[in-house]
């Protein structure tokens, strides 16, 4: 019997070209889908004839009360090796095989600069005013040569943005709750007395934490405050981390420089959102995993979990 595979928020239409989807010819249909489901219901209703499903990121939520609405569903392959939003328990009682892809960590430090430098230099104003017949050098861009750069966490992603900030001749500090001097130190970084100390002294602070319950919340209202009024935060890594209502009211009262986002508390972010039209924010559609190096790894492995599945010997678990 031929199964039937739904690839998720497909956006670009690109997913059944990233990656080589012949090996599985005869056994499997593709079908992707451009458009994201908003609601439960909807996916319930769109996945109910699929046996496999291929998820990207964290996008689309699979409760136990999702789970138990996909009687046919036998796969779910999710990129990365990490998600939160997965119930595996539900998932092994509706007898559902979860696996994971490989991730790079290049695209979202590459991002994180492309937009502390955009934000740094009020790229997108002075392009738009270029372009539209606004005033000629409008802004003053902020220095990072001799400023700092704080980082909340110092881990795969985090280390790599630490060596292009010292290559900008920044002064690179990092802070987590498990960081010690000597990881710090062997990335050519210092570590920070405190969370607080970090976030008082940087003129740049970039978020590299995985989202758990430590990290959930962990820049609200007074941890912005203390950043000041030259300070800028960039946010790559998971909205939850930066309480949202604290940011947006930091950035319309001018108590931060400003802020570059790629990931918000829902998405794609409703048209009304206010992330959409809050001042001194530079935001992108969460494009930190968007380039085509990565697409061929999670298409590419997504066939290569679906393949060993269908020879018994799944591949990349996750949570087992």
């Amino acid at each position: 019997m031929t199964l039937r595979c739904a690839v998720l928020d497909d956006f670009q239409s690109v997913a059944t070209t990233a990656a080589d989807w012949s090996p599985l010819a005869g056994r499997v249909d593709v079908a992707s889908f451009p458009e994201h489901f908003a609601t439960e219901d909807e996916t319930a209703e769109a996945l109910a004839s699929f046996d496999v499903v291929v998820t990207l990121r964290e996008r689309v939520p699979f409760p136990a009360t999702l789970l138990d609405r996909l009687p046919r569903l036998r796969l779910l392959v999710a990129s990365g090796m990490r998600n939160s939003v997965i119930d595996y328990a539900a998932a092994a009682r509706n007898g559902v095989t979860v696996c994971g892809t490989a991730s790079a960590g290049t695209p979202p430090v590459e991002l994180t600069w492309a937009l502390l430098l955009g934000l740094a230099r009020n790229i997108v104003p002075e392009a738009t005013a270029l372009r539209t017949g606004g005033p000629w050098q409008s802004t003053v861009g902020a220095d990072l040569h001799g400023r700092r750069l704080g980082l909340l966490g110092l881990g795969r992603i985090g280390s790599r943005v630490a060596a292009v900030g010292l290559a900008f001749g920044m002064d690179v500090v990092a802070w987590s709750p498990n960081l010690t001097a000597e990881r710090a130190g062997e990335v050519g970084t210092r570590l920070a007395a405190s969370k607080e100390e970090l976030l008082a002294t940087s003129d740049f602070v970039s978020v590299h934490l995985a989202l758990g319950d430590r990290s959930r919340g962990l820049i609200g209202a007074p941890e912005l405050a203390l950043m000041g009024p030259d300070a800028y935060l960039v946010n790559t890594s998971r909205a939850a981390i930066v309480d949202q209502d604290a940011l947006l009211a930091a950035l319309h009262a001018g108590t931060i420089a400003g802020a570059a986002v790629d990931v918000f508390d829902t998405e794609p972010l409703p048209a009304d959102h206010p992330m959409r039209t809050a001042p001194r924010l530079l935001a992108t559609p969460h494009l930190g995993y968007v380039s085509r190096a990565n697409y061929a790894a999670y298409y590419g492995d997504a066939v290569e979990d679906i393949e060993a599945y269908l020879a018994g010997s799944p591949v990349r678990l996750l949570g087992a």
